[in-house]
């Protein structure tokens, strides 16, 4: 069994909604709200929603890129959250990451030579004279060669720029790397490339990767594990086979659904969820899903249903979901599987 690299407990991420003349704090935007999971060392930890759902401000949090409001996150035994913003900069060297937006994310300015040097520079991660030699390795790890060093990022393709992205974060010898929706920017080809890139990375250099994203296709390629989250909270969670295979939530069911089928002839039965995500600002009472539930019960509306497991369910999968349970204690029959 690998260790444990990252344990989040009941992490919190609140932000304040300023109102009238003095700038008061009046409400808070509940982006997350009471996660806890853990990573160990070498798999990848898949989360994934919709738009809205927390799981972009999931990785920010963990990083401390955004100050959570509460909770744990304990970094191989280090509690991140009790330390120094100077040497939570200094734990950076080994949790990094990847962003969305390919351009946006690195400075147009410099030269690749320039962004990777300026990585290593920070986190004196490499030794002043042996920097041009790993700049050189880097640009060939990530598929990119050395005649493209002083290049500016305008002169690279949306691939090509988010290989740089990943070679920025590889440069200080990350142990973690947030992927955050790494690939959903770029084409199809192109996103196959990266993410075999991705995976060979991880095989070579031992790493661990939290991947964030709303490609369900992506994921079940990528991941170990995963975790599907709706406004602010985790609805499932398990390993790839199980949550693909027995997903037991009504919201994994209908986002599992959607996956598009590549057979004309197959004509796949959609789960088509009625109203729309409600505000976190206010978020309903009991199960947040119940509003756009099928089975919701005056139970759902009232009570927070807790992450159980069940007795056919494989050890680690478990759901937040009243429904299930009743199905479990035979109550009620499946309306679907």
């Amino acid at each position: 069994m690998t260790q444990k690299l990252l344990r989040v407990n009941e992490l919190k991420q609140h932000f304040p909604i300023k109102g009238g003349m003095l700038g008061r704090t009046v409400n808070h935007v509940k982006a997350v709200d009471g996660v806890s999971f853990d990573i160990h060392e070498g798999e990848t930890v898949s989360i994934v929603g919709e738009s809205g759902c927390g799981k972009s401000t999931t990785g920010r949090a963990i990083l401390r890129l955004d100050e959570p409001t509460s909770g744990e996150i304990e970094f191989q035994g280090q509690d991140l959250l009790s330390i120094s913003k100077s040497d939570m900069r200094k734990m950076r060297k080994d949790l990094q990451i990847i962003f969305q937006d390919p351009y946006a994310s690195i400075n147009p300015r410099q030269t690749v030579r320039q962004i990777l040097n300026e990585a290593m520079e920070i986190q004196n991660a490499v030794p002043k004279k042996d920097r041009e030699k790993r700049i050189k390795e880097l640009m060939d790890t990530v598929g990119l060669g050395p005649h493209q060093i002083d290049r500016y990022p305008h002169e690279f393709s949306g691939g090509q720029r988010q290989r740089i992205g990943i070679a920025r974060a590889l440069s200080v010898d990350p142990k973690l790397i947030v992927c955050d929706e790494a690939v959903s920017a770029l084409d199809v080809s192109i996103q196959a490339q990266v993410i075999n890139l991705l995976k060979k990375l991880q095989r070579e250099l031992k790493l661990t990767y939290l991947f964030i994203s709303h490609d369900l296709g992506v994921v079940r390629h990528i991941s170990d594990r995963v975790i599907v989250m709706y406004l602010g909270r985790i609805v499932e969670i398990g390993d790839k086979k199980s949550v693909f295979d027995q997903s037991q939530h009504p919201y994994t069911k209908a986002l599992l659904s959607a996956i598009p089928v590549p057979d004309p002839e197959n004509k796949a039965n959609r789960i088509i969820l009625k109203g729309d995500v409600p505000s976190p600002i206010d978020p309903p009472e009991g199960c947040r899903f119940h509003t756009r539930c099928p089975f919701a019960t005056d139970k759902c509306r009232t009570e927070t249903p807790e992450l159980r497991t069940t007795d056919y369910l494989k050890e680690g999968h478990m759901a937040a979901c009243h429904y299930m349970e009743e199905i479990e204690q035979g109550k009620r029959e499946p309306a679907y599987t």
